[in-house]
């Protein structure tokens, strides 16, 4: 596993690449937060920022989502991944906003978590980006690099991968380091095609090592 001081030499050039790292996700306030990171669950935010200002357009307000069609909110967000599952939660997550928290957005992490198609990982993020209350939310590129760099072994949980970054991460900067990590796995250290050869991050990373054959 990867030492804590070589894991900080990491966290201090994403912090030179990225000083200003934030969400790439386009909103105005909490409920339009919550409902483009419900809906950039396997797809990109790109895709979700295309849909969300006519989704918004028609419904503003969690009360006037909770009374949406379905058919008409699936055509609106038919163009991401498993936009009829999405349509459904953030119709009754609308509601439950709207009748349980007189359209406020809920303020502690519990309370999203029991809301439809809401897990970990979106609870952290409108919590740190929204309320910035510090959280470390861990997607597909927070693991992969987490894994290429040995802070965790190849078949650990979210949880895990979770567990360690906040235990290795200052806690001031969780937020930031999220979005610093996914930015750098969206863009270069990608799935299929990471651009190790010029990676100033190489001599760290034993992934890209081992799939260069260096020693």
């Amino acid at each position: 596993m990867i030492s804590k001081d070589k894991y900080r030499k990491i966290l201090t050039v994403l912090a030179e690449f990225y000083p200003t790292a934030q969400t790439e996700l386009v909103y105005h306030n909490g409920f339009e937060l919550l409902v483009a990171v419900v809906l950039s669950a396997q797809t990109t935010d790109k895709q979700v920022n295309k849909v969300t200002p006519e989704l918004f357009k028609h419904f503003a307000t969690p009360e006037q989502l909770g009374q949406a069609n379905l058919l008409e909110v699936e055509s609106l967000i038919n163009s991401i991944g498993l936009y009829r599952n999405k349509s459904k939660n953030i119709i009754k997550l609308a509601q439950i906003i709207h009748e349980q928290y007189h359209d406020e957005l809920p303020t502690e992490k519990e309370d999203l978590l029991k809301l439809p198609g809401v897990g970990e990982k979106t609870a952290s993020v409108v919590m740190g980006d929204y309320y910035h209350v510090p959280a470390l939310a861990v997607d597909t590129h927070v693991a992969r690099l987490a894994k290429r760099w040995d802070v965790v072994g190849d078949n650990a949980s979210v949880e895990e991968v979770q567990k360690k970054l906040m235990e290795l991460t200052p806690k001031k900067d969780w937020i930031v380091t999220h979005h610093r990590l996914i930015l750098f796995g969206r863009y270069f250290c990608t799935a299929r095609s990471p651009k190790c050869l010029n990676c100033e991050l190489l001599t760290l990373c034993k992934y890209g090592k081992n799939r260069l054959k260096i020693k």
